[in-house]
């Protein structure tokens, strides 16, 4: 029995019923799903009209090639052939497929490249426009507010609104921009740094003593009310009763300069790494941008008359292009440092309470202020809002330091100082180190975020921790000035020193002992 489409012995024999021939089931069930007819008769055909052919096993013949050993030898050395092309073949697509995969990544390779030299070119373009504006129409701006660079104002007022408020500029997209980025650069930069190896170790603070006292300001009018110290200078800046701010050389031991020039106390002194501003706020209701000169010396560069009550702080954008200044007339001001106009004034004027301290987050997006009536707010600065507030507090909030990592807010006021996580908006831990009359005037994280200063009768170093640790103090400065009122503390480079203002005329050092002017050895 043969089949009728192979002509070989069928390992399964079927018969069909219309037209008795003989097929291989394999062959003619493929057929009939494919075509439904007989492949021989082309009549219609299913698989319900085959029959199966019950035959005995039958051992199939070899083939002709197989039956002798030459014919075996012949198809071995045919399937090796076959072997060997197919290799031949794989090797050389193995090939093609290398080449077009290394020209697919040197092709993605240079366009990276561009990539980043758009982008650069990108931000540098950014950068260029977002001088001129403002350097343009603030300019503009800053003419029609009358501030002059010989610290001067002319008697208008400006261009007021129907509501009867000076119209500001505002805070443009351009602006809001350079704010945005200046953020994302410090948030990725805060994540990667690390705590400096140069940092002054605990057990150095816990030897620190006394190094050096200086008499900066005028002994009839004696009291230093606020302290900074130039992120890469070893000068020290302060503010007194005396209505002077100071300029002090720590490594030399001499006064740089004298800024004469406000009518009452200067209440916040500033230092702006760029361009060698220095910005003081005063009781006198105004704020002086500073310029250095060539001989040392600070000329006033602009008065800025737009509070309406005493400027109790001054904070610095991260940018080093803008600042915030906050008044006992319940606004706060956010200026461009260029041409010292104020882009806008937030808050109501009003007798009941004021702002009596500010302090920008690390990041710049977010403004920190304290009242008179106790109470903390965060700002959004970008639109301006009140994102939340901060109640706890008995009395006036005198200071506000963020921490470096972002994450910590530090407040003073009578009843001591309270920690509050930002991630949360809690307060997590207390501090009263004083009695109930005496208010905590001070609070000051150092630049690593390691150490946190408090200043009232005295001045005390705590140990920095996270929510659930305990903050450990390290040690407890006393008030040398015999006062018993010691009203600001900044911590040097690294923390390697300590300056401190009291209410008499002297700058107080607290260092290793025998470091008076250079760098602490840890």
């Amino acid at each position: 029995m043969m089949c009728s489409l192979s002509n070989e012995v069928p390992d399964d024999p079927v018969v069909s019923k219309k037209s008795g021939l003989l097929f291989s089931r394999r062959l003619v069930e493929q057929h009939i799903k494919e075509y439904g007819k007989c492949p021989i008769t082309k009549e219609e055909l299913t698989l319900d009209d085959l029959m199966p052919v019950k035959t005995n096993k039958v051992a199939k013949p070899r083939p002709l090639q197989a039956a002798s050993i030459p014919g075996l030898l012949g198809m071995f050395q045919n399937e090796w052939d076959a072997l060997m092309l197919s290799n031949f073949a794989l090797e050389q697509q193995l090939h093609t497929a290398r080449q077009e995969l290394s020209h697919a990544l040197y092709q993605h390779d240079a366009a990276c490249r561009v990539i980043a030299r758009l982008k650069k070119e990108r931000d540098e373009a950014r950068m260029l426009l977002s001088q001129a504006e403002r350097q343009i129409p603030l300019t503009t701006a800053s003419a029609a507010n009358n501030v002059v660079s010989n610290g001067k104002r002319a008697v208008e007022d400006g261009e007021l609104g129907p509501d009867g408020k000076r119209i500001r500029p505002g805070i443009n997209p351009v602006m809001i921009n350079e704010l945005t980025e200046c953020n994302s650069l410090l948030s990725a930069q805060r994540k990667k740094r690390q705590i400096p190896p140069t940092l002054a170790p605990v057990d150095a603070l816990e030897s620190y003593t006394q190094v050096s006292s200086h008499p900066l300001h005028k002994t009839n009018k004696p009291g230093i009310l606020s302290v900074d110290i130039h992120p890469t200078k070893d000068v020290i800046a302060t503010g007194g009763v005396d209505m002077n701010a100071v300029l002090f050389d720590r490594s030399t031991g001499q006064i740089l300069c004298t800024l004469s020039g406000h009518s009452k106390k200067v209440n916040s002194v500033k230092f702006v790494p760029r361009d060698e501003l220095f910005v003081t706020g005063s009781a006198d209701k105004t704020v002086r941008v500073w310029q250095g000169a060539e001989d040392g010396n600070y000329d006033c560069r602009h008065v800025l008359k737009d509070h309406t009550a005493e400027v109790q702080a001054v904070t610095i954008h991260a940018t080093n292009n803008y600042f915030v200044t906050a008044s006992m007339d319940n606004t706060w001001c956010f200026y461009d440092l260029a041409s010292g106009s104020c882009l806008t004034q937030v808050g109501e004027a009003s007798g009941d309470e004021g702002y009596t301290s500010a302090a920008f987050h690390p990041d710049g997006l977010i403004l920190g202020t304290g009242t008179s009536e106790a109470q903390v707010r965060i700002w959004d600065v970008k639109t301006q809002s009140n994102v939340a507030k901060f109640d706890g507090h008995v009395g006036a909030i005198t200071a506000l330091s963020f921490s470096e990592n972002g994450y910590f807010l530090a407040t003073a006021a009578l009843d001591g100082v309270k920690l509050w996580d930002l991630r949360k908006l809690r307060n997590f831990r207390s501090f009263s180190p004083y009695d109930s009359n005496t208010p905590t005037n001070a609070v000051e994280f150092d630049f690593s975020g390691s150490y946190l200063a408090i200043a009232g009768a005295d001045v005390r170093v705590y140990q920095v921790a996270n929510v659930k640790q305990e903050w450990n103090l390290i040690k407890t400065f006393p008030d040398l000035s015999g006062t018993g009122k010691v009203t600001s503390v900044k911590f040097g480079g690294d923390a390697k020193y300590l300056a401190v203002g009291s209410m008499d005329r002297n700058l107080r050092i607290f260092g290793l002992p025998g470091d008076e002017s250079g760098d602490t050895k840890s």
